[in-house]
């Protein structure tokens, strides 16, 4: 990010707290609750949001060096995303050429070749066909024409784009706009280091959960005894990039940038700032590192869904954790999951790996899903006939509104 941009940011949220107020929209909106629950609706937003639009499935740490893989079906396409000996970024169709079973099975590992269970036809990580065995019983088979199906992919500012269909083009510069690009390649996500995983499966909307990073105004009531040690509430800075935003909010920390010159301000540990990235993404950042929220209907059910969470470590994070677990593996200097609250901003506290995702299982899971749960419920009696979007929650109106434009239906009812 930078520096004036920081600066203009860190000053507009001082600004808040000091004025007591939050952002503001200009105006109230309300939203039909059948979007969280209409079948018709959740249809199309499954084939044009997730079927037939790019997507984010990881950083580049996710495939740390050459024979890396991993595998994920969670957009109706079975991927298999790959790093070939020359270092590029590949995925493919999950599926043998020959009948169609999965050639990987594993969720990650490392592999130069992916022999299929049921016939054992063997491809190469870079997707070609490599070997038939018993090919004078199966019949002539062009190898040149029979790797595995791949799809289109663009390793870019250090997050990996796929789109679900073979003859899709995929323009991230595009799909994201100069501005925003320039400023996630100032991230330096391509050296993040994986280090955590979280799956949380829970009985709300896709739209619900990503609602749930849309609006400070619920951090000092409901999450008084999690985030709230943190962070303060009722404060956001928000910019929107087309159908993408940044969203960023101060925690306890900003406090002491007053007393040091503008030009050595830094966005974290003084806030922390999270990119939307249309339609699925929640990105957060902070100063060990980044949390990626990737966010799934299910195609059966509106009022369910999946969140995919990775939590990754800066290489200077990583060095600071395995510095002080080599020196004391008992050191009160390490976070755990029992103290991170209570003890994250104290001079000295370092963060592990397993606290990378802590946020997300003790207060989104706990708290903010739960919620969602709620409304969900409330959605589905048909006795609620609206959500009200305050001026304060401006992030909501842009997520409503940039979805319910991209597939051409109405915008948002202005109230107020």
């Amino acid at each position: 990010m930078k520096q004036d941009t920081t600066i203009r940011i860190i000053k507009e949220l001082m600004s808040q707290l000091d004025e007591n107020r939050n952002i503001d929209a200009g105006a109230q909106y309300r939203l039909p609750t059948s979007d969280y629950v209409c079948p018709d609706l959740a249809k199309r937003e499954w084939n044009s949001f997730f079927r037939e639009h790019p997507q984010v499935i990881g950083l580049s740490g996710d495939l740390p060096e050459a024979g890396s893989f991993f595998t994920i079906d969670d957009f109706g396409v079975p991927v298999l995303a790959t790093r070939s000996k020359d270092g590029r970024f590949r995925a493919f169709l999950n599926a043998c050429r020959h009948r169609g079973a999965r050639v990987a099975q594993q969720s990650k590992g490392k592999a130069a070749r992916f022999t299929c269970p049921f016939h054992s036809w063997t491809f190469g990580n870079d997707g070609r066909l490599l070997a038939v065995p018993d090919a004078d019983h199966f019949g002539p088979v062009d190898k040149d024409c029979m790797g595995l199906v791949e799809l289109p992919a663009e390793e870019v500012a250090g997050l990996l784009f796929v789109h679900p269909q073979p003859k899709a083009s995929l323009d991230v510069e595009s799909l994201l706009g100069p501005e925003l690009l320039e400023e996630l390649q100032g991230w330096n996500f391509a050296d993040y280091i994986h280090v955590a995983d979280l799956d949380i499966d829970m009985k709300l909307n896709w739209k619900l959960a990503n609602d749930t990073f849309g609006e400070t105004y619920h951090f000092p009531k409901l999450h008084k005894n999690t985030l709230g040690h943190v962070f303060y509430g009722n404060n956001l800075h928000l910019e929107e990039f087309g159908r993408h935003h940044r969203f960023v909010t101060a925690s306890k920390g900003i406090d002491a940038l007053r007393e040091v010159p503008e030009d050595q301000w830094t966005i974290t540990p003084a806030t922390f700032v999270l990119y939307y990235l249309f339609p699925n993404i929640q990105a957060i950042c902070v100063s060990t590192g980044m949390n990626m929220a990737r966010i799934y209907p299910d195609p059966d059910n509106p009022g369910r869904s999946l969140t995919k969470v990775n939590g990754y470590f800066t290489p200077e994070a990583m060095a600071a954790y395995e510095a002080e677990r080599a020196a004391n593996p008992d050191s009160t200097n390490l976070l755990t999951t029992d103290n991170f609250y209570t003890r994250i901003a104290e001079p000295g506290a370092i963060r592990t790996p397993e606290t990378t995702v802590e946020a997300f299982s003790s207060t989104v899971s706990a708290e903010d899903y739960v919620m969602g749960e709620h409304q969900q419920i409330a959605a589905a009696s048909g006795l609620l006939e609206h959500s009200t979007f305050g001026r304060n929650e401006a992030p909501l109106h842009h997520f409503h509104s940039s979805y319910r434009e991209a597939l051409g239906r109405p915008p948002l009812e202005k109230i107020g």
